[in-house]
């Protein structure tokens, strides 16, 4: 049997605050912490926010953090109202520092080179304006076997995608301080439909950018508890179309909207412009709905998902 070092490097290069949400987590805990610990770069310190939990998830975080100190491992409770609130109000502490922050589920692994290669990014970025790192995933069943890839996606990153899709998985974005501060100063909101949807609307929104690298940085473990999956087989995208019938994305469509109202100042001119744009779209009766739709440049990243988008508009569940 192969030994797993579970001790962490001595540390180096900028400092970066993990944050780790945690709910009813025992399985596969253990392998997550241990692929961060197994990071190249070194500087980091674990957050764990947890909600709750009766199974063994605290024990096994209370025994990590014995091992790698309490500047290593710090444990907080969750606010208990979902996980997307608790990333957000994880986020938001103050208590958390770092120059750089990452969001990390709970069964997941990571790639050893996974924060290098963000940080890669990151630092050839602007450090004044909102920036966001995500990357594609591997997928792998409960064992941990590879399964196949998430979606690649090659269209650029931009607000006119962000108001319709999100890219990336929270288990893979990297966010620099000013990105953290734009999601702190908007507030953390339960009502919020996934933080990492929000994260890229925002940073987008705000003049910041976002990097979608195709290289997966995770394996993104597919089990009967995920609360969010990947959508690879075409069978997998029919409880979406319900989605979309029963109207359930007009209503996250409307949410997200209604949370970009308070931060509409800090928005660039041009985005401001594809919102009011899109919104007017969705106003609209048929047939001008779809001529709006498309004036308004919002998009999709493949042409399941545009096709989608328009069904959505001609049915009016957008």
């Amino acid at each position: 049997m192969i030994k797993i070092d579970r001790t962490p490097a001595s540390r180096d290069g900028p400092l970066v605050a993990i944050l780790l949400c945690t709910y009813q987590g025992a399985a596969f805990l253990a392998e997550q912490l241990d692929s961060i610990a197994r990071q190249t770069h070194t500087n980091w310190t674990v957050w764990v926010s947890d909600d709750g939990s009766t199974d063994a998830t605290l024990k096994i975080v209370s025994t990590y953090r014995a091992q790698w100190g309490n500047d290593r491992l710090s444990i907080v409770r969750g606010p208990s109202a979902g996980p997307a609130y608790n990333f957000l109000t994880l986020t938001s502490l103050p208590d958390v520092q770092g120059e750089f922050f990452a969001w990390s589920d709970q069964d997941d692994i990571w790639e050893p080179q996974k924060l290098e290669r963000a940080l890669a990014w990151l630092a050839r970025s602007d450090a004044h304006k909102p920036m966001l790192y995500g990357s594609r995933t591997l997928l792998t069943d409960a064992s941990g076997k590879s399964i196949g890839l998430s979606p690649l996606f090659t269209k650029p990153p931009a607000f006119a995608n962000a108001v319709v899709q999100n890219i990336a998985g929270g288990n893979t974005m990297v966010f620099n301080s000013a990105a953290r501060a734009l999601l702190v100063n908007a507030g953390p909101d339960p009502r919020t439909v996934a933080h990492d949807w929000w994260a890229y609307l925002l940073v987008t929104a705000c003049g910041g950018r976002m990097h979608y690298d195709p290289v997966p940085s995770i394996r993104y473990r597919q089990h009967g508890d995920n609360l969010v999956g990947s959508v690879t087989h075409p069978l997998r995208r029919l409880p979406r179309l319900r989605t979309l019938l029963r109207g359930q994305f007009k209503s996250w469509i409307d949410l997200n909207l209604e949370l970009l109202g308070p931060v509409r100042a800090r928005m660039s001119a041009e985005n401001v412009i594809t919102l009011d744009r899109f919104a007017l779209a969705r106003q609209r009766r048929l047939p001008a709905r779809m001529l709006a739709l498309w004036r308004s440049g919002v998009y999709r990243q493949t042409w399941p998902g545009n096709f989608g988008l328009a069904l959505a508009a001609l049915l009016n569940r957008l």
